[in-house]
Formats: structure tokens, sequence, C-alpha cells
């Protein structure tokens, strides 16, 4: 972050600065966490539904904050430190994000969608890189929180950021690009997730359509040409569509599935042809790459150089990682989250794979509303028509999931949690076997992940 003084962040946040002198020092941090504490560094207190950050100021000024930023001024106010009057710090920590933003004159990216976003915003991230210094977001910072501190994070240095936004409730992706304010503007596709909160696809497509609030005005929309919500999409920005559709600007052919190396295929545009190496599992990841070939020629990326940065990605975290062990066993770390549509995904991929037996792990998917039910009996019922050899389902919800494999013809067993299920896990997971960990993130299924590779590394 570059430094900010203490008066320029009173300006940005409309607050009113409680206790003024001449010889307070430039901020270059921003923390929301009193744990966490950089020397020098503006706290803002954050709010939640069961702290208020306002109770820590003390603890996070002794540690080494330089001031704060506060909706409730302390009773003492030290003289060694300053603090910053706003009515919502929530509100205060956008402010001060945008008017950071405004002092960077880069192509910003912004990225929403219910299936994919960290891993189009990693592949795209992936192709820039190849040309230009990108800021992206970290992890998964995505929300009212990670968003601004991603783009306080901005530096000289940035050529370029790509912004990824989620959201589980209207409003969320409009909030977040009124600081990002992106010259190009991607979904990635529209699916259930959080449908339990906007009602029907269609109010998920609304939300995602939020994105385009804030897109400037000789921005470009880069949306998934193949999701039929979004071709009902008509805004009057410069767009390309992306997918196999022949209608599509930046078209999908000859996709190649190599199981767990990867895929290969091509992506035809008006201006060029990329012969594309993807090294992550699932035909499904053709579409970030053609969303990468999009964004990367608008930047006015060369093909050798957008060919280069599609073979350079990486997954994310928990997103598909492929993880070798000893007597040929694969385990396919997916657990970060999942969807109906993802848990589709990395059913396929699993039923693709080259190996003696195949086992997939599946936990509850969370916000599914009156789809519940129903979603998680489907996907038990996919695994045994993909012929899976065995069906592990874990959680409350999961409880369909074996009904669905089992009335499919399915070999499953249930169990109510992980601590449960981890030994027969164990024992499943023999030489040659690739075995699927896929559910929602509140799951926490990392940890059975981390308990198997203990087991055999």
């Amino acid at each position: 972050m570059l430094p900010m003084t203490v008066k320029e962040i009173a300006a940005a946040v409309d607050g009113v600065w409680w206790n003024p002198r001449e010889d307070v020092p430039a901020v270059s941090a921003v923390c929301t966490d009193s744990r966490n504490i950089t020397s020098g560094c503006l706290f803002l207190p954050w709010v939640g539904e069961r702290f208020d950050g306002h109770d820590f100021i003390g603890a996070a000024l002794d540690a080494g904050a330089a001031g704060c930023l506060c909706a409730k001024l302390p009773t003492d106010l030290r003289a060694d430190k300053f603090y910053i009057k706003v009515a919502d710090t929530r509100l205060a920590l956008r402010a001060l994000a945008a008017a950071y933003r405004d002092r960077f004159n880069i192509p910003v990216v912004q990225i929403t969608g219910s299936v994919g976003k960290t891993t189009t915003k990693e592949m795209i991230a992936a192709v820039l890189g190849t040309k230009l210094r990108v800021l992206k977001t970290p992890e998964n910072f995505n929300n009212d929180i990670g968003t601004p501190l991603t783009l306080l994070g901005l530096g000289p240095e940035h050529q370029a950021a790509v912004i990824e936004t989620g959201m589980n409730h209207f409003g969320e992706i409009e909030y977040l690009g009124e600081m990002v304010r992106p010259d190009i503007a991607v979904i990635s596709n529209i699916g259930d997730a959080h449908i339990e909160n906007l009602g029907s696809r269609e109010g998920i497509l609304r939300a995602k359509c939020e994105i385009f609030a804030h897109l400037k005005k000789d921005g470009l929309a880069v949306l998934n040409g193949d999701d039929a919500l979004l071709d009902t999409v008509r805004e009057p920005f410069r767009t390309v569509r992306c997918g196999q559709s022949e209608h599509c600007q930046a078209r999908i052919t000859e996709i190649a599935d190599h199981g767990v190396e990867g895929i290969t295929c091509t992506v035809v545009t008006a201006r060029d042809t990329y012969a594309l190496t993807v090294p992550a599992p699932g035909a499904h990841m053709a579409y970030s790459a053609s969303i990468a070939v999009a964004v990367g020629e608008e930047l006015g990326l060369s093909r050798e150089e957008i060919v280069r940065g599609v073979a350079a990605y990486e997954p994310s975290g928990s997103r598909m990682r492929v993880i070798r062990l000893p007597g040929g066993r694969i385990l396919l770390d997916d657990c970060y989250n999942a969807n109906p549509q993802s848990v589709t995904a990395a059913l396929e991929v699993l039923a693709k794979t080259e190996c003696d037996r195949r086992v997939a792990v599946l936990g509850d998917m969370g916000e599914l509303g009156a789809l519940t039910d129903q979603a998680h009996y489907n996907m038990g019922a996919l695994a045994a028509m993909l012929g899976i050899d065995f069906v592990a389902a874990i959680g409350t919800k999961a409880v369909k999931i074996a009904d669905g494999a089992a009335q499919s013809g399915g070999d499953v067993l249930h169990f109510s949690t992980k601590e449960e299920a981890i030994g027969e896990l164990r024992e499943q997971l023999g030489p040659g076997t690739a075995m699927l960990v896929k559910a929602s993130h509140a799951m926490h299924f990392g940890q059975l992940v981390d308990q198997l590779r203990e087991t055999y590394d």
C-alpha cells in the first residue's frame, strides 16, 4: 500500500479526525484483525454477528497500530495514536479502498460466477502474468473485507489487477463493484450456488449482472457463451462470449481430455487461433482458458504469451488438486466448495481417471434451499451411473447422496461425521485407487485430505 496521510484517510472515508496533530506519520497498511497487526498500520474494527472489533481497539494500538477508524470512540484516547470517527466501519473500508484504487490507472478485471470464479481468476492472472505484473485476489478474499484489502495492496509495480468477487445475497456484487470499477467484467456461469438466498437461477443471474453497474463505459463484458441464462444478457457494452456454441466470439473446439494430466483444446477468435494445453483435469477447464484468451487479447497480449500463460496455470488451494501417493494412489482434492454443477464436473473427472478403482467421498452442499434433497440425491445417483466403485456420503444432508447412489445400484456407505468415516476411507484408498474428496467448505473436508496424506505419504 502506498502511504496515505491521516488527512487523506479522513477525507476518503468522510470521517472526523478526533485528536489532530502535526507529527503523525503516513499509514502504509490497513488491518482488520487485532491479532495480526502491522507496525504503524491503520486498524479498522470490523463488526460481525458475534463480535465487535471496537472491543479490541486497545489491543490493536498496544500491538503497534498507529491509529484507528471507529464508529464508537474509546473512553480514553491515547495522545500518541490517532482516531478517525466514521458512521460505519464497513462502509469506511469500502470508501477508503475506492479512493485508493483511484490512484492507479491500470486495467482491472472483475470476476464473478456461480462456479469457477477462483479457477478463472487464476487462469486470467497466469495469462496476463506472462507480460504484466499482476495483482490478484489472494486465496478466498472475495468478500466485503477481502476485496477492499486486496485493492489496498496495489502498488506502483502493478500493471494490471484481477479481482474475484463473490456473493450470496442481492446487492453484494454491486457493493464490491463500486470500489473495483472494472475495465473488464467476467461472469463464468450461472448455477445453483446460493439459490436458497436468491430464490431462483433467474435471481442468481440478476445478482451476478450487478457486475455491470460499475463497468466503465468503454469496458468489455466477457461471458460464458454456452450458459443459457447468460445468453439472455444484453448489456450496452462490448461483449465477448466464450464457449463451444457457434455464436461465441472465443470459440472452443477440439477438446481432448487427458485425465488427471489435464486437457488440450483450441480456441478460435477473430484475431487468431490458440492451441492450448491446460495442466488441470476436466473438460470444463476449457471455459476458463477461453475467457483468459478473450481477456488477454483485449489487453494486447500475443498468441505466444497467451498460450504460455494457459500452460502455466496452477490450481489454487483445494480446487481439483491432484495428489499422487505411493502405490499408484491418487487423491483428487476438490474440497474447497461444492454445488451441483461443480460436483458433477468433479465426478466426471473421477470417472475418466485412469486407475484400478474409483472412490467418491461426497459431503453436504450448502445454501440450496428447496433444491437440497433432490440435488444431493442426484449427485449420488450420478456417481453410480458414472460407474464410481464406491461412494462415501458424509453429513446430515448427504443421507440423500447415499439414497441416490444406493437406489441407482451403487456401493455406498453413509457417515454422520468425518471422524466416523476416516477409518473406512483409509481402507478404501488402496493401491491403484483414485479418490475424489468434495463438499462445501463448511464441512472442512481438507482435514480428511490431510489425514489420508499422512497415512500414505
